[in-house]
């Protein structure tokens, strides 16, 4: 289950890390995705209230709001960044004796600060925005569309603020991606103790799934900065912290003001679950992916 160890720049785990990615997200990602952002921005909600709110909107259409275009466009390319950015800096690192646990950790951490600021604060804004913009048909206004409300949002406040909370969101996804894939290849070594397998024989599917579920449900003790990023993100009326300059301290406080320690937990469940699916993708179905290109004759010859 280990990355890639061949000589100069994998190039190949951009492609690799997009289409799992868009693979992820279209399954079961954009569905928890939803459902997370739901209970995150409406901390008042139990998770059947949240689901049903989710199926008013559409259905099972409901499930799948933000997929077109900001989803694809955030998981086309925060994949491809996070693979081949984690890939090179685990291949560093182990190649200076650190174990596989801590080179995960640490290809996680630049993975997910390289994915955060190259394309996903811009997208996760966006997402969060069509998730949460139905809150003002409460208030009997008709929601805009998202292409709107980016526009609306890019000529008030430029660059910046279609990437409000982007700092929240390079913390999340630097503890995200250091946590499970430090996690991950963590429990490599107890689960090949339990099957009695060696340092150098491969995991088979359901140990390398194991691996990842382990990684992704640990992964998530950083709920917090995911209910903060949705907060700072949220189009819903009454979001937001009341501050001219809200920043992740602040915005945290806000929460713990109006909701209690609680309140930074809401949506834990659902993003458990997104956590093992993303997890399951981008480490263990891209370590199949990765292997069979490494053995494919294009490669080899």
């Amino acid at each position: 289950m280990a990355p890639p160890t061949q000589k100069g720049f994998s190039w190949s785990n951009i492609a690799v890390g997009a289409v799992m990615n868009m693979f992820e997200v279209t399954t079961l990602g954009q569905p928890l995705e939803v459902i997370k952002t739901q209970m995150a921005s409406n901390r008042q909600q139990p998770m059947a209230q949240a689901l049903r709110t989710v199926w008013s909107r559409g259905g099972v259409l409901g499930f799948y709001q933000g997929l077109i275009p900001w989803a694809w466009i955030e998981a086309s390319t925060k994949g491809g960044v996070l693979m081949f950015t984690s890939a090179e800096i685990q291949k560093v690192a182990k190649g200076s004796g650190m174990s596989p646990a801590t080179a995960g950790l640490i290809g996680g951490v630049g993975g997910g600060i390289a994915q955060a600021y190259a394309t996903m604060g811009f997208c996760t804004c966006m997402k969060t925005a069509e998730i949460t913009r139905h809150k003002v048909a409460e208030a009997g206004v008709k929601p805009p569309n998202t292409w709107a409300v980016f526009g609306d949002i890019y000529r008030r406040e430029g660059i910046r603020g279609i990437n409000k909370g982007v700092n929240a969101v390079a913390l999340r996804q630097a503890t995200n991606w250091g946590s499970r894939m430090g996690f991950a290849r963590l429990a490599e070594a107890p689960i090949r103790k339990l099957s009695g397998k060696g340092e150098t024989d491969k995991l088979g599917a359901l140990e390398r799934i194991a691996c990842s579920t382990i990684g992704g449900a640990l992964g998530c003790i950083n709920q917090p900065i995911e209910v903060v990023r949705v907060e700072m993100q949220s189009m819903a009326k009454g979001a937001a912290v009341r501050t001219e300059k809200p920043t992740v301290m602040n915005t945290l406080s806000y929460v713990y003001k109006q909701n209690g320690l609680k309140g930074l937990y809401r949506g834990t469940t659902p993003r458990i679950f997104l956590g093992v699916w993303q997890t399951i993708c981008m480490v263990s179905f891209a370590d199949y992916v990765r292997e069979f290109l490494d053995a494919s004759p294009t490669k080899t010859a």
